[in-house]
């Protein structure tokens, strides 16, 4: 299981904003190969946690990505084929200001989160398009399982005939 901030935030802004230096001429404009623009950040990566956890591959599978989505706060999303548990939670060390409370001593997972060399731009680049699936809620989830569960229902029933045929 990973836990990581991902691109491409699934909720909108809350919180502070702030006016961007760049435009002000202050500092250089930011590029998706260079380092992360933390001048500009809305600190959107510290508003919630993402974990990695299997594809609902079976009924049972469906029905806890379902109660996943009864609750508030939360998302499950895939991108790039993984899927993804969000959980709505801001750090407890994120200041009303937008900046970081514990910035020299943070974890290493923050440290890391957006050097283009380790996980590529940060979310300040990114956009929501980058989903294969997005649920929000269990009404979409459910719909979106209704089919995947009859297809695997049609897959299960044509192994079976194949060995009834095999065996016969």
């Amino acid at each position: 299981m990973r836990s990581r901030p991902l691109a491409n935030s699934r909720s909108g802004h809350e919180g502070p904003v702030f006016l961007p230096l760049v435009s002000l001429g202050a500092v250089p404009a930011p590029s998706r190969d260079g380092p992360p623009p933390c001048h500009l950040c809305t600190a959107r990566c510290c508003r919630y946690i993402a974990l990695e956890i299997d594809r609902p591959a079976d009924p049972k599978g469906c029905d806890q990505v379902r109660w996943f989505l009864l609750h508030e706060g939360v998302k499950v999303w895939v991108q790039d084929g993984d899927w993804y548990l969000e959980i709505e939670t801001r750090c407890r060390h994120l200041e009303d200001s937008g900046l970081c409370g514990i910035y020299e001593t943070r974890p290493q997972l923050c440290r890391d989160y957006g050097l283009p060399e380790i996980d590529g731009p940060c979310e300040y680049f990114s956009d929501d398009a980058d989903f294969q699936l997005h649920f929000d809620t269990a009404e979409k989830f459910d719909a979106w399982a209704k089919v995947e569960m009859e297809k695997r229902e049609q897959r299960l029933a044509r192994r079976r005939e194949k060995r009834r045929k095999a065996i016969a």
